[in-house]
């Protein structure tokens, strides 16, 4: 048989660099091209985040909860998250926290002082087995308590996962409703964090996408995260919860210190426009913000619409189907690969629902077909750069 040559990130390299050496704009990494002008970038920039107090007030989720002049504090996501576990530990005396090092925080202080809080039976380690961890939870599911565990990164979720998806996702159908894993969550850590390499990287929610029985939720900020987790905790199905690790300590918002519930499979349109739509989830919906604020400045008149996914098993396609509907046009954008990729089915389902509707072909940009590189990485990433011309490619058809 002839040999197939493995990806080459070098050639990536090269020709990714060549495709932007005469651009007039930056992206993150690229620091040698002319700045943005009067746009700054990243996350700390951010119009997605709720800051203010007027900015809280004017929060659409918020403001459908009618918890938008509540009492707030300022949270990263990281404490947004410990805030939501201690609250479904205060309320839910039968919620249990474990996994690898959780009982002094975990390595990113997620965990941090529930076990002094509730106790050392409420909140505890586990051995290093991410199957054995999944298998405990989806026992204590099924006994009727609420299990919320925790794997230390996306990346070693794969041991788990014929526990995932063989047990706790086919529960409830094998059993003809006489059994359920509906009490358990699984909290992992997960996308790009800028120096993680190959394991400490990756984007592994394609996979469970494809299970029937599992809800897969990805928030992009602190409000989001104390929301969808409590929301999560508390769904009767299994939940795959994967926090965006780059957003950890980076998206910081007043929360409110209420106890409140952002609902499952539901997108949010984060900004209106009737030119092209452009839908990602994560920590990416920063870098295509970015990339429209680009688009919007070089292409005056023109509109973009972005949408989080939010939850992407189940995906709400109502929401995307009619924001395509409206203006013709679609682009998609994740850091998983793009072969098999979220975006795909996406795609494929926006084409068969809104192909009369069409103006172009659908553009996806996504992480490179490779395994997660190093020192690599600026280039396997869909930067601002790569949304920017496929917005443009998409635009100009």
């Amino acid at each position: 048989m002839p040999k197939v040559a493995a990806p080459s990130l070098q050639g990536m390299k090269h020709n990714f660099l060549s495709a932007t050496a005469t651009r007039g704009y930056s992206s993150i990494y690229d620091h040698s091209a002319e700045p943005i002008n009067g746009i700054k970038v990243g996350v700390a920039n951010s119009a997605l985040l709720s800051r203010t107090i007027t900015g809280v007030k004017n929060n659409k989720q918020l403001q459908d909860l009618g918890i938008a002049s509540s009492s707030t504090k300022k949270m990263n996501m990281c404490q947004s998250i410990n805030d939501a576990l201690k609250i479904s530990m205060e309320t839910d005396p039968k919620a249990i926290v474990f996994g690898e090092d959780v009982s002094f925080g975990g390595v990113f202080r997620c965990t941090v002082d529930l076990a002094e809080k509730f106790g050392p039976d409420r909140c505890f380690n586990t051995p290093l087995t991410e199957q054995g961890i999944a298998g405990f939870g989806i026992g204590v599911a099924a006994a009727g308590h609420t299990a919320i565990a925790e794997i230390q990164f996306a990346d070693y979720i794969f041991p788990a996962f014929d526990q995932i998806v063989n047990e706790a996702a086919k529960m409830r159908y094998r059993s003809g409703g006489e059994f359920s894993a509906g009490g358990l969550t699984i909290r992992s850590p997960s996308m790009a964090v800028g120096h993680g390499g190959i394991y400490h990287s990756q984007s592994p929610e394609a996979y469970f996408s494809h299970t029937p029985g599992l809800v897969v939720v990805i928030p992009r900020s602190p409000i989001q995260a104390k929301g969808l987790l409590l929301s999560s905790i508390r769904n009767k199905n299994p939940v795959v919860f994967l926090e965006p690790k780059v957003l950890y300590r980076s998206a910081v918002e007043l929360v409110p210190e209420c106890d409140y519930v952002l609902p499952l499979g539901k997108a949010e349109i984060l900004k209106a426009g009737s030119d092209v739509t452009v839908v990602g989830y994560g920590s990416q919906l920063y870098v295509l913000e970015n990339a429209i604020q680009l688009i919007e400045r070089d292409f005056p008149g023109t509109t973009c619409e972005l949408i989080d996914l939010q939850t992407i098993l189940p995906w709400d396609v109502e929401t995307v189907a009619q924001s395509v509907n409206k203006t013709g046009r679609l682009v998609i954008s994740h850091e998983a690969p793009k072969t098999s990729g979220f975006a795909a089915e996406i795609a494929a389902e926006i084409s068969n629902r809104c192909f009369t509707r069409l103006e172009s072909p659908i553009g996806r940009v996504c992480g490179a077909d490779t395994p997660f590189p190093l020192v690599f990485e600026r280039f396997y990433l869909p930067d601002i750069a790569r949304c920017y011309e496929e917005i443009k490619a998409v635009i100009k058809y």
